[in-house]
């Protein structure tokens, strides 16, 4: 039989585990931050903490791969039926549906991704997001969501242009601390992405 109190425990620990690291990494810096420090403030001991992760970069590499996976599953998959709206100039509600579940994501992990964001940190989560990007949308094993033949401009440069952008806007919400909806900032994005940053500033219409 299984045991969900067992399941419960573990979901519990993980989570004081992220939540030491988040608040470690905005007291001192992920450099300065170590296992004990982390096991300290999660209160549990140091053979629990390593039946779970190999050390502080695992444990950071974990919750790269969470972010990213909610990435792929909220934003990724999706990038198709975009183009296909952008392309027949139906794209009033797609650009929201697709953007809105993933900044409710990011909203309801504030303290990880203002920690994996963090310019002064070490983590490189960002390239790590743009190599994510790069290879999701031109190199991917299946049909790739987009043409490298039918672009402006080198691929590796309209990622990093988009990546940026988007990760700009989302740190700035951050240090907002979410004043805005995740609604909201999605609709900043979109104007700013489809529009252009000249229509966003009331230079072009």
């Amino acid at each position: 039989m299984h045991d969900k109190s067992s399941d419960l425990r573990v979901i519990r620990t993980v989570e004081a585990i992220k939540n030491a690291l988040v608040e470690l990494i905005e007291e001192k810096g992920f450099d300065a931050v170590t296992v004990k420090d982390i096991t300290t403030r999660a209160k549990i001991n140091r053979g629990t903490f390593y039946s779970h992760y190999q050390d502080k970069y695992d444990l950071v590499a974990k919750c790269e791969e969470e972010v990213m996976d909610e990435m792929s599953d909220k934003i990724v998959k999706n990038v198709p039926s975009l183009i296909d709206d952008l392309e027949t100039n139906d794209s009033n509600t797609t650009p929201l549906s697709i953007l809105v579940p993933f900044l409710e994501y990011i909203n309801q992990n504030k303290g990880l991704m203002k920690a994996l964001l963090d310019p002064i940190s070490d983590l490189s989560f960002q390239t790590k997001l743009k190599d994510f990007m790069l290879k999701t949308l031109f190199e991917s094993n299946k049909t790739p969501p987009l043409i490298e033949k039918n672009l402006l401009v080198p691929p590796e440069y309209l990622v990093s242009y988009i990546g940026s952008a988007h990760l700009g806007v989302i740190q700035q919400w951050l240090n907002n601390d979410g004043e805005e909806s995740p609604q909201e900032i999605a609709e900043i994005i979109i104007t700013m992405s489809i529009n252009g940053p000249l229509f966003a500033a009331g230079l072009k219409r």
